[in-house]
């Protein structure tokens, strides 16, 4: 039987929480919150994630009250195995829309389930193109498509999908033992090993990469170790996750002095001088060993009026496509930022009519591994609509600013001498309105408003095939407004996804195709997307670029063939190319030279991965990879490269209550 709900205001009209039929707002309200006492400090967060020191003065509901209404996602509960032909799922009875919740990092399984819940036709107010989500937000979209499933016949897959996600984020939101208690919870401890015979492409701002979306973690021919564990924790609205690992990664021989110099100079404009003799982008050799704990999320939140406040590393993940985004990946390791986003759809009256319900989200950080100009800050904002339960579009729009040694213009002498522009709110501010372009002087100048970027995406569920086919697309400027404004000048990656074939329920198809080689900007020699001629270490973050793996003027691909044995369990081959393009003479004018690379590069990535579970709190995950590539800057012939993974992942799911 279908579970009805109502929905109630608060005493805040702008909070609203979902109450169950036949109770009434007095039966929820929430005493004040007394008092709470935090101290975000990221090199211990790890313990305050399991601890979670904080005093809550919370009114205790009576527990028969709220009783978990879906009986499949109880905490605790038994696995999805397979779902009743005539199962109807219950929507999720939620009265938190005041409570703090933790995102779900964005290599999770959830977001591939959700993403093909969508592409069947469900999940309509899922914004694909602003993640991550936060554990409450899930499931609120899946409280809205509930009555959607229990609507349609023969949606097994769907069912299964939907009671598979409605399960992992239930507990420590709806569960036994009180719903307003504070408590932490071991979310999981994992270990992967990685071999890797031959050497690998790791080098994102010019050469290419073997191994993308991978928060930037380090690798080497030989043996690499990542181990970690993950932990979040909830108390009234305050939330906090972190997951940190330790990394080991052998030595390696790196780039020769020769071609660091070529890279330094002729690529990226950057002099070899101090502080630039050692750049995180170009992996000049020897490489030492690595063996250090990272820090790989830690993010203290506080949600009010259905915003999340938040500071600490976060992922962002801004495109609606599976391979990468241009504004946004989990390509670099994540940086320590503030951060305010919108959480729920906002809808406002009148405008909604015609720009649907909307989010948004800001942060702003500071970039490591840059020293041309030293340690730049970054801020982000993107804005996404759903006019239908079909479209969704986003503009995005980023700037790199200010840093040590940035540069000004010399009035006198007209040379550009070493200057700090410095981060402060004036200098913000110009960043963040500044929308069009400035002179010289202004550009070498403490009023620089930075290197400015911007995206706009899209995602459609196709007619007549709303439940089979979704079309997306994602661009890329630089120093314009947006794509929209200047489609030759932008870089783009389109992609298609078939959520399943005929008669194949299991089996899906997504295929993506990705440039940053513009037509009219092919004779910027790597030096137009992702690059700016201050902030000449450009779009990255620790050495690795934030955005879409295919770097700086370059094309290539991606697709992917996916049987899913269960939402958590799939067999995937995979294909990706890349071919960053030829530097050479102009035909038209032979002193014009066009292209970026001598002789270019080309990738050919083969990959083979199966998930499986195992016990039900055992993750199984290995995979395959063999690549062929041609870098002759680097080294002369064909080259290739084959890394096996094994990764085991146990989900405890181990609460302690507070």
């Amino acid at each position: 039987m279908a579970i009805t709900y109502t929905i109630q205001p608060k005493c805040d009209s702008l909070e609203a929480g979902l109450i169950p039929a036949g109770f009434t707002s007095g039966d929820i309200l929430l005493s004040p919150f007394l008092e709470v006492q935090v101290r975000f400090v990221s090199s211990i967060c790890f313990l305050a994630a399991l601890t979670f020191p904080l005093q809550s003065a919370f009114a205790q509901n009576s527990p028969d009250k709220f009783q978990n209404v879906a009986p499949y996602a109880a905490a605790g509960g038994a696995p999805q195995q397979s779902v009743p032909p005539n199962y109807t799922p219950a929507a999720p009875v939620t009265y938190v829309s005041t409570l703090g919740s933790p995102y779900v990092p964005v290599d999770s399984w959830i977001y591939p389930a959700l993403t093909r819940l969508q592409g069947l036709g469900y999940v309509d107010t899922a914004f694909l193109g602003l993640r991550p989500w936060t554990r409450l937000s899930i499931l609120h979209m899946l409280q809205q498509t509930a009555d959607k499933i229990e609507g349609d016949t023969n949606n097994d897959e769907a069912r299964e999908i939907y009671l598979a996600v409605l399960h992992e984020v239930s507990p420590g939101i709806q569960n036994n033992y009180g719903e307003r208690a504070a408590h932490a919870e071991v979310e999981s401890i994992y270990s992967q090993f990685r071999g890797i015979s031959g050497t690998p492409l790791r080098d994102s701002y010019h050469l290419g990469q073997s191994i993308v979306n991978d928060y930037g973690r380090p690798y080497q021919e030989g043996f690499n170790n990542y181990t970690g564990f993950s932990a979040h924790s909830e108390a009234g609205r305050f939330a906090l996750y972190f997951r940190g690992e330790y990394q080991h990664a052998p030595s390696a021989t790196g780039y020769s002095p020769a071609l660091y110099q070529y890279l330094s100079l002729n690529i990226d404009g950057v002099p070899l001088t101090t502080p630039n003799l050692d750049q995180a982008t170009i992996p000049l050799g020897p490489i030492a060993s690595v063996n250090t704990f990272r820090v790989q999320e830690a993010t203290l939140s506080y949600n009010i009026l259905n915003h999340s406040i938040s500071f600490g590393k976060t992922d962002h993940w801004w495109g609606p496509g599976q391979g990468g985004a241009f504004a946004f990946t989990n390509n670099a390791e994540n940086i320590y930022a503030f951060q305010i986003d919108r959480t729920e759809p906002l809808r406002i009256p009148l405008l909604s009519r015609l720009t649907g319900p909307f989010r948004y989200d800001f942060f702003i950080g500071s970039l490591k591994g840059h020293t041309y100009p030293n340690s730049p800050w970054i801020h982000g904002e993107k804005l996404s609509f759903k006019p239908t339960e079909n479209l969704e579009f986003g503009f995005e729009r980023t700037a790199i600013w200010g840093g040590k040694g940035h540069g000004c213009l010399n009035s006198v002498t007209g040379n550009i001498d070493p200057c700090t522009e410095p981060i402060t709110l004036h200098t913000f501010l110009k960043s963040f309105f500044s929308v069009q372009n400035v002179t010289g002087s202004e550009k070498f100048s403490r009023n620089d408003p930075g290197a400015r970027f911007g995206t706009f995406d899209f995602s459609y569920r196709l007619p007549y095939l709303r439940k089979w086919l979704t079309l997306y697309s994602d661009s890329l400027v630089h120093d314009d407004v947006s794509p929209i404004s200047a489609p030759r000048r932008a870089g783009i990656r389109p992609g298609i996804y078939l959520s399943h074939f005929p008669g194949l329920d299991h089996l899906d198809l997504r295929v993506e195709a990705v440039s940053t080689d513009p037509v009219s900007n092919s004779t910027a020699q790597g030096q137009f997307l992702y690059y700016e001629t201050v902030q000449r270490q450009g779009y990255t973050n620790k050495g690795s670029i934030m955005g879409d793996w295919i770097g700086r003027q370059a094309k290539g691909g991606q697709a992917w063939l996916t049987y899913h044995l269960s939402p958590k369990e799939q067999i995937q081959f995979s294909y990706r190319n890349a071919k960053a393009s030829v530097l050479q003479t102009n035909k038209a004018n032979p002193y014009l030279l066009h292209g970026f690379l001598p002789g270019g590069t080309t990738q050919n990535d083969y990959q083979f991965g199966v998930v499986k579970r195992v016990l039900k709190d055992i993750e199984l995950n290995g995979w395959v990879q063999y690549e062929q590539w041609k870098a002759p800057l680097y080294k002369s012939g064909s080259q290739s490269d084959t890394t096996a993974a094994f990764q085991i992942t146990w989900y405890p799911k181990e609460n302690k209550i507070f």
